[in-house]
């Protein structure tokens, strides 16, 4: 990615005799940015190579000389490369749930459970919540949020999806005064065992998503808090790109990354 100003994001510069750069426009003052991937290309491809193949970090080091903190500095890049390459705005039919991420209370240490055990209103109130939306088609797009209520998730639908779409969901209030926002408002009864009102309306494929990305986490022996996102984002690229062939994966994530670092 080309350097741009910090003062006003301009393009263009000139180089200086010490080494510095000068914006054209604003002429201002300023360092070129370190860059963050301190590896060749070749070296890239195949640590991205190993991992779209799932391997463990053990496995890697195993097959490919790099330190382990530069390989965990590359792969720390390629999650979060991953969650810059989002699907374009949905149309269509879409699906919408909510979903919460996190170990059970009693796999907890017990000193994390008296931590939590204060200030909880409910079992479930300890773990990550996460938001989603799927098109039909086959996209998902999916974020961590600080909670499932209206102001929390309303103004990501009206964001990712355009209006006019219809839009499957349960019952849960966050998504009440859906059509009044210009959408076709469909419900499905969870709470009555209704899963789809054999009409085409139903989350089941956003559901689907949601047992997916849990297995992938589980077997990860789960993630830190503060890193869920990213491991998120991974998990939706993957699944976004499913059925495109290894090579074009491989291609497409090294270009994305070389853009972004």
């Amino acid at each position: 990615m080309k350097v741009q100003c910090p003062k006003c994001q301009s393009k263009n510069y000139w180089q200086l005799k010490d080494g510095r750069l000068k914006c054209q426009q604003c002429h201002q003052r300023f360092s070129r940015p370190k860059k963050l991937l301190r590896i060749d290309n070749k070296l890239l491809k195949r640590i991205i190579n190993e991992f779209l193949l799932e391997h463990s970090t053990n496995i890697i080091l195993d097959r490919i000389k790099v330190s382990k903190y530069t390989l965990l500095r590359t792969l720390t890049l390629l999650r979060i490369t991953m969650t810059k390459d989002v699907p374009r705005v949905f149309e269509g039919i879409v699906e919408v749930d909510e979903t919460y991420l996190g170990g059970q209370m009693k796999n907890k240490r017990l000193k994390e459970r008296r931590k939590l055990g204060k200030n909880r209103r409910g079992f479930g109130t300890i773990k990550q919540p996460v938001f989603g939306i799927l098109c039909r088609q086959g996209q998902v797009w999916a974020e961590v949020v600080a909670d499932i209520e209206a102001r929390d998730l309303q103004p990501l639908i009206e964001k990712q999806v355009k209006k006019g779409t219809t839009v499957c969901s349960d019952t849960w209030r966050a998504y009440t005064g859906l059509a009044t926002k210009g959408y076709v408002h469909r419900l499905v009864k969870h709470n009555k065992k209704q899963y789809s009102d054999r009409k085409g309306n139903h989350i089941n494929g956003l559901e689907g998503f949601w047992g997916y990305l849990k297995r992938k986490l589980a077997a990860k022996g789960g993630v830190r808090k503060s890193r869920l996102p990213i491991y998120l984002g991974e998990y939706v690229w993957r699944y976004n790109h499913k059925h495109l062939p290894f090579k074009e994966q491989i291609k497409r994530l090294n270009k994305l990354i070389t853009k972004h670092f």
